[in-house]
């Protein structure tokens, strides 16, 4: 874990994982007369500042929760506006991120997305697997539930299979078969708009992160509330299970 030396002496750790419930945008909008899309299309502004944030704070992976599996439920034409939003973000947004040595991974069940996002999801992890810098983790269609069950029969067809003995099942055969199992936890979740929950987020990775949740609505979070927020976390006495 990367740290910080303060003018004290004592050097505080940077979180080398943060993820984000980006929460908030729909209220934003309603609160200002304005459409619900008008909210999601701050809250990709926000995305932008975040992004920026975490790079030159040190943070080595910064995971957002874009577009849940339970977030299919809402009506279709936001749905769609959604969908276009993130079209338009692939578009204009992976260059830059691009020449900013940020490297782009998205996970979820991709099977419900357009064959046009599916494309422009892996021409977009193809263009910037080779970067050094900020990994950027993006949760489109995505469950924690999903991803754990989907783990789960993985794992019993190799036991069925015979590859695999049940003994020799531990919680890092279970690790192996998540997404991005190359990633360590989160250190720090972030949920903005005051809602104190995971909603389905990670679950397994987040056994031992910090939580903060925050009551900005996501279109009005900016690089200072992130700086904050890794503040917060550096006050923090991680003990995994264990004493101070």
């Amino acid at each position: 874990m990367k740290s910080v030396p303060q003018e004290t002496g004592e050097i505080l750790p940077i979180p080398h994982h943060v993820a984000i419930i980006m929460d908030g945008n729909g209220r934003w909008a309603r609160a200002r007369g304005l459409p619900r899309i008008e909210g999601h299309r701050r809250g990709a502004d926000s995305v932008r500042k975040v992004i920026r944030a975490a790079a030159s704070s040190g943070v080595s992976y910064l995971t957002l929760f874009g577009f849940s599996s339970e977030n299919w439920k809402r009506p279709i034409d936001e749905v769609n506006d959604l969908m276009g939003l993130l079209k338009y973000y692939l578009r204009k947004e992976i260059a830059e991120l691009h020449k900013n040595d940020v490297c782009f991974r998205v996970i979820g069940d991709r099977t419900k997305l357009d064959t046009d996002i599916v494309r422009l999801i892996e021409d977009s992890e193809k263009l910037t697997r080779g970067n050094q810098g900020l990994t950027f983790i993006l949760a489109l269609s995505y469950g924690g539930r999903t991803e754990i069950t989907e783990a789960t029969k993985t794992i019993a067809a190799r036991v069925a299979a015979g590859e695999l003995f049940v003994d020799d099942i531990t919680e890092d055969t279970v690790s192996r078969q998540l997404f991005c199992s190359d990633v360590p936890d989160p250190d720090l979740l972030i949920r903005t708009s005051g809602e104190r929950r995971i909603s389905n987020f990670l679950l397994w990775q987040l056994a031992y992160s910090e939580f903060l949740f925050m009551e900005t609505m996501w279109p009005d979070f900016t690089e200072k509330d992130f700086t904050m927020a890794i503040s917060e976390y550096q006050g923090r006495d991680r003990r995994f299970g264990g004493i101070s």
